[in-house]
């Protein structure tokens, strides 16, 4: 494994740019996920690294030394694309071998079947090793690309969004199985997503990406509880955090515009009288649905609450956030 460095990278596809001066370092045995919608420049990133685009400015290194001369076999990356990258004749053995017959790697048979008898056994698909490719569900399919490039114990593994075609029950057990994989192999990832649940329960650091730019890195509880943008603070957490205005209630600083708050930091019995609108049961947790001064909302309230629309329900802030009119975060003392 080894250590990955984005020093200022530019990218731009006529007038767009993909990529804007971007400085990112990701440790050995890292995983670092970058989240952003579509358009934020996650892919294109992932492709500079791996060599499969040229950047018009900046540096890349691996393990230390510079990679824009190298071709994309020599910088010793694996990626795993969103859809299956397999052979649908061949078996999942041989999917699985393929990489490593490669001309450049040039690996013993007996490494072969070690390798692919290793990487199928981590990935509990070892009993599928003689099946075709075609025969198999795509949860299955998706770990017999994944494991196409574990066999090769490359320098850094790059992910392009793999769960986001699968089901929601399959996403969630792969996430699991991918923290499994990072933690037993000892492997540096860097793993790109629109899904901000992936991003907070597999990381060990996000970058947050908005058109190009990377506004943020961090833990996943530094992103989520101190966001430097009212961008980063909408990126994570489910429900949606609630922008406000600043003076819905009293105590924001001077230049704050608007105040952030997460759906668990409104205090209920006291402060402000607000209406219920709508009770939202999910079983594991109730939201409620407030209007304030017509400002929807969203709070969480006891699972078995018995509020009603129609209820009025005092409310005040916790721990609230603020931001000037750009969106940008505000201290205390209203400073950026």
């Amino acid at each position: 494994m080894a250590d990955v460095r984005l020093e200022n990278v530019t990218k731009s596809f006529g007038a767009v740019t993909a990529v804007a001066g971007m400085s990112l370092a990701v440790a050995d045995r890292e995983f670092v996920v970058l989240l952003g919608p579509t358009g934020a420049g996650k892919t294109t990133t992932l492709r500079l690294i791996a060599g499969l685009e040229r950047p018009d400015e900046g540096d890349i290194r691996i393990d230390g030394r510079s990679v824009l001369a190298e071709t994309p076999a020599q910088r010793d990356v694996a990626m795993v694309f969103q859809q299956y990258s397999l052979y649908p004749h061949m078996s999942v053995r041989q999917n699985l071998a393929f990489p490593l017959r490669s001309p450049v790697l040039r690996t013993p048979e007996d490494e072969i079947r070690r390798k692919v008898q290793e990487v199928a056994e981590v990935l509990h698909i070892a009993h599928k090793l003689d099946n075709k490719a075609t025969a198999l569900s795509g949860g299955e399919m998706q770990r017999v690309s994944i494991g196409r490039a574990l066999v090769r114990d490359p320098a850094i593994h790059l992910m392009d969004e793999p769960l986001s075609s699968l089901d929601a029950k399959l996403r969630a057990d792969l996430r699991v199985e991918l923290k499994r994989i990072h933690a037993d192999l000892g492997a540096t990832f860097l793993y790109v997503t629109h899904d901000h649940t992936e991003a907070m329960t597999m990381a060990t650091r996000i970058g947050v990406l908005d058109e190009g730019r990377l506004v943020q890195v961090g833990t996943p509880r530094e992103v989520y509880e101190d966001p430097v943008s009212v961008e980063v603070a909408a990126r994570l957490g489910q429900p949606r955090i609630n922008i406000l205005p600043a003076d819905l209630f009293a105590g924001g600083p001077g230049r704050a515009r608007f105040m952030g708050l997460r759906p668990e930091h409104i205090a209920q019995g006291s402060g402000r009288p607000s209406a219920v609108v709508r009770v939202e049961r999910l079983g594991d947790q109730t939201r409620l649905h407030l209007r304030l001064d017509g400002h929807e909302i969203v709070t969480l309230a006891e699972v078995h609450t018995a509020l009603a629309p129609g209820d009025t329900l005092l409310v005040e802030p916790r721990k609230p956030l603020f931001f000037d009119a750009d969106g940008a975060r505000l201290s205390s003392g209203g400073t950026p």
